[in-house]
């Protein structure tokens, strides 16, 4: 019982977590949320698959396909 109580507490701290961090972004937006940031996700220099964004470009060609 001990356990189960102790993983609803951790699972509910992790929301509450990511909650606030959407409450406290601008527009409720995460920042670097495209995969060509990563250089261990884009290894070969690919473009964004939402985007479109190249890995040398800062900002999101579509700011609309953001995820909200």
């Amino acid at each position: 019982m001990k356990l189960v109580l102790l993983t609803i507490g951790l699972l509910a701290l992790a929301f509450a977590g990511i909650a606030i961090k959407i409450w406290t972004q601008k527009d409720g937006k995460f920042a670097g949320t495209c995969a060509s940031q990563s250089p261990f996700l884009n290894k070969g220099g690919e473009p964004c698959g939402m985007c479109g964004k190249l890995p040398e470009e800062q900002e999101c060609r579509n700011e609309s396909s953001t995820l909200q």
